[in-house]
C-alpha cells in the first residue's frame, strides 16, 4: 500500500512498540492501524499499562486523507479538547492513521489504552461540550474581568448548595428587595 500521507513511501507490516500489528510508511513514519487488530491485542493484554513519560514532537496532517485500502475520505477525529490533533479514521475498513509522533502524544496524554473510544461518537461529544465551556469561559473572563468572573462563579456555586436558592435568587434580581410593591 502507499502512504495516504506523504504519497511516497510504501506502508510495510510493522507492529507499534512491539504491541500490535500495523503498517510504518517507510518514508514519513506515519502508521496505519486496524481497530481490530487494536482491539484484539487490548482485550488479550487488559493489564498492560503504557508509559505516558514520552516525549514527542508529533506532526498533524492539516488536509483530508484518502484511506490506504479503500480510497475513500478518511475522518478527523480530535483527541482531547486541549490538542489541536485529529486522528484520520476510515470507517469503512476500520482503520485509523496516526501521524509520525501521534502515537508518543496518546500515550504522553494516557490516551494510548483509549484509541478506540477516541472514535466514538460520545467521546467527540464530550470534546465538543469541553470546547464550548472553554470558550465560554473565555468570553465570560473578557466579558466581566477575570477577577469579578472568579467571584460570580464562587456565589454561583454556593447558590447551587442553598436548599432555598430561589428565593434567593429573587432577592438579587429584585429592584428593590425591602419593598412590597413589584
Amino acid at each position: 500500500m502507499k502512504c495516504t500521507s506523504c504519497k511516497v513511501g510504501v506502508l510495510s507490516p510493522s507492529f507499534i512498540d512491539d504491541l500490535f500489528r500495523a503498517h510504518t510508511c517507510t518514508h514519513c513514519g506515519g502508521n496505519w492501524v486496524l481497530v481490530e487488530d487494536y482491539v484484539s491485542w487490548k482485550e488479550n493484554n487488559p493489564e498492560f499499562k503504557f508509559s505516558d513519560s514520552v516525549t514527542c514532537e508529533a506532526e498533524d496532517t492539516e488536509s483530508a486523507l484518502l484511506c490506504p485500502q479503500s480510497g475513500k475520505i478518511m475522518r478527523k477525529f480530535r483527541i482531547t479538547s486541549d490538542s489541536a490533533h485529529r486522528l484520520d479514521y476510515s470507517a469503512s475498513v476500520g482503520g485509523v492513521w496516526l501521524d509520525k509522533g501521534e502515537w508518543d502524544l496518546m500515550k504522553k496524554s494516557g490516551l494510548a489504552g483509549s484509541l478506540n473510544a477516541v472514535l466514538t461518537a460520545q467521546w467527540q461529544k464530550n470534546i465538543r461540550m469541553n470546547t464550548a465551556k472553554d470558550n465560554f469561559a473565555d468570553l465570560y473572563a473578557d466579558k466581566f474581568g477575570k477577577e469579578s468572573y472568579e467571584k460570580v462563579k464562587e456565589i454561583r456555586q454556593w447558590l447551587s448548595e442553598q436548599p432555598n436558592k430561589a428565593d434567593l435568587r429573587a432577592y438579587l434580581l429584585a429592584e428593590d428587595p425591602y419593598s412590597a410593591e413589584r
